[in-house]
């Protein structure tokens, strides 16, 4: 069996077990890291106070790191309270040594107030932080109080100007920021994020809890652990949204204040937590048809709408138009040809990325891109009473979709493609089960099909195959049509509630991709 990535936890001991080094290491193990733990400060308290925090001497914090760097390294660095400046001091020169050997990755927790009030941290710390640590942050993911106390804000931050204040803190060096809002109120729990992949809010309702003890370092811990499972920036603080709220579901009373939260190994992720990434603190109110069958089964993608009789013909009944040009005449005309020959076929025809030309023509259906997704008139997709599919390769790109309520997801690549020039990962079927099991509405899977993967993907639950050269680029496409028919079965698997972690789960990419 493969050693799991190892995380460290530099941060304080929290005595009445709820936060600190104690929550993040509960956050590592419910997926499946190694966590190791270095003391940066001691704590005297329990659920009603703290009496007392001591920070350990830098040489001690110094031999602990020494040790650990000597037999078990980490891919990921996360830190919550450092007790001195002094400790950041020696954390940023081990963190030098560190990425002299290899990529490591930083997640900075800026712990300055206690959920009891108390204030842990001084101005020169901040400073310090600020100076010495954030310039060799990866994420910093500060609560809404610690983002101002950050900027030197005599105010709290109101959700109108934490975008700006996101700006200039990464100004402090930091790649990406996650500003939490667990300790705004609201009937929803609003996370901002800017990470190199993507801007926006993440949303998910609020609990009604006062047990959130030790919430900012399950969040925290658990964005570090999936990205040492190889998740990116956005898509690890999607996971870490999920972790976290599923932890406070199961946040539990223990001595006369706030109880911990509580993140079980191998947690189960449900449907009610994923959340919604948009670019506003709302989510949109859009609704889109339903599709009238759930199970698409073959979805082919042709480029031309004289392959619509043909595929008909086989017995296709859903299929999308992707031309790839600007608007014109021509395509103008082929759009109108396609819808006019799949209502004579009596087929089902989402038209790609042209969502005006679909409405002025009266198309069945729209699928969008991500980007298209950003700039399209979602409204009038919605009021023209088209379905719409859309696009996602990642889990913030999931979470996106899942803003707009589609009427289809299309997940992929599956499997490594040659129809185009794809920056993503190949997914696999395991990815595949996960998100056909969590979403509500039905999946297409897409990315490298052939017949006998195509009908693998409809076992993992997908409810469509979508196919472009395996039809539209062989010598003999009626054959091709028939041997996916013949292989793909004729109902989805049935759903089963999805746990984490999966540890082929690596939805990220290296650059972002338009559909």
């Amino acid at each position: 069996m493969p050693s799991p990535p190892v995380v460290w936890s530099i941060a304080g001991s929290d005595s009445g077990g709820g936060a600190g080094l104690q929550a993040d290491l509960r956050a590592f193990a419910a997926f499946d890291v190694h966590g190791c733990t270095a003391v940066a400060a001691i704590t005297a308290q329990n659920s009603v106070a703290i009496r007392r925090i001591d920070a350990v001497t830098p040489a001690l914090l110094d031999a602990q790191l020494a040790a650990l760097a000597e037999d078990m390294p980490p891919c990921v660095i996360k830190t919550g309270m450092l007790g001195s400046v002094e400790n950041v001091r020696v954390l940023r020169a081990w963190l030098q040594r560190l990425r002299a050997r290899g990529p490591l990755a930083l997640v900075v927790d800026p712990i300055w107030k206690a959920s009891s009030g108390a204030i842990l941290a001084d101005a020169a710390y901040r400073n310090a932080l600020r100076e010495l640590l954030l310039p060799l942050t990866t994420l910093l993911t500060p609560n809404r109080a610690e983002a101002a106390w950050l900027l030197e804000l005599s105010e709290p931050l109101e959700s109108s100007a934490i975008p700006e204040a996101a700006h200039r803190l990464l100004q402090f060096g930091s790649g990406a920021v996650a500003i939490t809002g667990g300790d705004a109120g609201g009937a929803l729990a609003l996370d901002y994020l800017h990470t190199p992949q993507t801007t926006g809010w993440l949303m998910l309702p609020r609990l009604l809890t006062r047990h959130g003890h030790g919430s900012g370092c399950t969040f925290a811990a658990a964005a570090a652990a999936a990205m040492a499972l190889g998740y990116c920036e956005a898509d690890a603080l999607v996971l870490a949204k999920m972790a976290t709220h599923d932890a406070l579901r199961h946040a539990y009373a223990v001595g006369a204040g706030p109880g911990p939260v509580l993140l079980l190994p191998g947690f189960t992720l449900t449907p009610d937590v994923l959340p919604m990434l948009w670019q506003y603190p709302r989510a949109p109110t859009l609704r889109f048809p339903a599709l009238p069958d759930p199970h698409i089964g073959l979805y082919p993608v042709v480029d031309d709408p004289t392959w619509i009789p043909r595929c008909a013909a086989a017995g296709v009944t859903t299929l999308q138009l992707r031309i790839k040009q600007p608007a014109s005449a021509e395509l103008d005309d082929a759009i109108q040809t396609g819808i006019a020959l799949a209502r004579a076929h009596g087929v089902h025809l989402f038209i790609n990325d042209h969502w005006p030309l679909a409405i002025r023509h009266g198309a069945w259906g729209v699928h969008l891109g991500q980007e298209d997704l950003q700039h399209a008139d979602l409204a009038a997709i919605a009021g023209a009473g088209l379905r719409l599919g859309i696009s996602t390769h990642s889990v913030w790109e999931v979470a996106r979709a899942y803003a707009v309520k589609p009427s289809y997801y299309a997940c992929g690549p599956i499997f490594p493609t040659r129809s185009k020039a794809m920056p993503w990962h190949p997914q696999g079927l395991t990815n595949l089960a996960f998100w056909s099991a969590l979403l509500p509405a039905p999946v297409v899977a897409i990315g490298g099909l052939d017949p006998e993967r195509a009908a693998h993907a409809i076992g993992c639950g997908a409810s469509g195959a979508a196919v472009m050269g395996g039809v539209t680029a062989v010598v003999d496409p009626d054959q091709a049509l028939r041997d996916y028919l013949a292989a793909i079965p004729r109902a989805p698997h049935p759903r089963t509630p999805p746990r984490f972690p999966r540890p082929t789960l690596s939805w990220h990419a290296a650059a972002p991709a338009d559909d």
